[in-house]
């Protein structure tokens, strides 16, 4: 077995092309940890083999797909190599009668849809960033919006998967039909694992039809108590609405926004029934860019200044959220937006000194850990005191590092990025 920086690229080069592997750039730092090697396999047994080669000799990976969330996440313990999947990206096999689809973990989701669409159909999931994210990257951190209310969450989409497995082993589970009870249902446990459990190769979705028309409404002028009521009232009638959000600005009021999907008749009915909900407040058409609220969180300008933390609470407990933000966030000075779906997901960017983030940060996590809920700190300016991006574990966390054991007893994959420095 090799043991020396040179003995092991050379094994490295020995599995993959010549163009597949380099020094790692600063460029390729993870969270500010330098790695010493880029590889990129040509396909999944290139990927097996590499993994396998770094495990033995003890080197620390980290998956990278398009980088585009790379920063999530706590800082690596160890990160020695980048293992890329920059390179498996085809769409395998896209069962269009069957609304099934295979592709590779390094397609972009943008990629994936454009195909999809020429036979009017899609793979229901809005993530940050499409033209950028792929495949494995948005399986690995659980990254979907707000189209999950009807149409499901990643692991209600994802039916099979294959994975490489740190001791170069590539395993498969699921199928390529929509029903499936067959085997342990790895595609579910590896989504939303950050990469610390095995390597996600290619994986297996069902579909759904494109709409043929949709319409976003949106509904201005509620107090906090109104638009709880509002979101809890769709969401108890019969209106068959695809998504539900709640976009909230410092000093303003909320709006609520609807999407609806179906025919003109149909959608014409939704809205009929829309405004009786409404009641006093006066719904009206607006642009679909408004689903785009939790990425424009991100996108604004002046990051360096910024943080952005995912939160999540109970549907009925919205307002009160709302109204922590607020109390927590004026004691220390700092402006606030936030967008929440009517799952109780919601993102939440903070601006102002980034020396009173921690503070409100940490103030947010123990008031929603309390009542049931998370935050988990995704972006923190370079200025701010680090904290843990993830908080409490709770019960599950002997489980979690259970599994983790299993699948990678050597701690090779993304040491100390997840829960409880997994």
């Amino acid at each position: 077995m090799p043991t020396t920086p040179i003995e092991i690229e050379q094994e490295f080069r020995a599995i993959l092309a010549s163009d597949s592997i380099r020094a790692a750039s600063a460029a390729d730092a993870v969270c500010g940890v330098q790695p010493r090697l880029v590889l990129e396999p040509a396909n999944e047994q290139q990927l097996a083999a590499a993994l396998r080669l770094a495990n033995e000799a003890n080197l620390a990976v980290v998956p990278r797909g398009s980088g585009s969330k790379l920063s999530w996440g706590n800082p690596p313990s160890r990160a020695d190599v980048i293992l890329s999947t920059a390179r498996l990206d085809r769409i395998i096999e896209y069962a269009w009668a069957d609304l099934t689809v295979s592709v590779e973990a390094g397609c972009k989701i943008q990629k994936l849809q454009s195909a999809l669409a020429q036979h009017g159909q899609r793979l229901a999931l809005d993530p940050l960033w499409p033209q950028q994210a792929t495949i494995g990257g948005v399986l690995s951190t659980n990254d979907s919006g707000a189209l999950r209310l009807r149409l499901g969450s990643l692991r209600d989409l994802i039916i099979g998967v294959t994975l490489a497995l740190p001791d170069g082993i590539l395993a498969s589970s699921g199928g390529k039909v929509v029903k499936n009870v067959a085997g342990y249902d790895l595609p579910k446990l590896i989504t939303g694992a950050f990469g610390t459990l095995a390597v996600v190769t290619r994986a297996v979705f069902r579909l759904h039809p494109l709409p043929r028309n949709s319409k976003t409404i949106s509904i201005s002028g509620c107090s906090l108590e109104e638009m709880q009521r509002l979101m809890l009232g769709v969401q108890d009638s019969k209106v068959a609405h695809t998504a539900l959000q709640a976009r909230i600005t410092q000093d303003a009021e909320p709006i609520v926004d609807v999407l609806f999907e179906g025919t003109e008749a149909g959608i014409t009915a939704q809205k009929a029934q829309l405004r009786e909900i409404a009641r006093a407040a006066a719904p009206a058409e607006a642009s679909p860019t408004v689903w785009a609220a939790p990425q424009e969180l991100w996108n604004s300008a002046n990051s360096a200044a910024a943080a952005v933390a995912k939160i999540a609470t109970l549907p009925a407990s919205i307002a009160r959220t709302i109204e922590t933000v607020r109390r927590v966030s004026a004691a220390c000075n700092t402006h606030w937006r936030l967008t929440m779906q009517a799952t109780g997901i919601g993102w939440l960017r903070l601006e102002g000194s980034p020396g009173n983030f921690h503070t409100v940060l940490s103030d947010l996590r123990f008031e929603l850990e309390h009542g049931g809920g998370s935050l988990v700190v995704f972006h923190c300016p370079s200025a701010m005191q680090r904290i843990d991006a993830w908080g409490q574990p709770g019960d599950a966390i002997s489980l979690m590092r259970a599994v983790k054991n299993q699948f990678d007893p050597k701690n090779t994959l993304n040491p100390g990025r997840f829960v409880a420095g997994i």
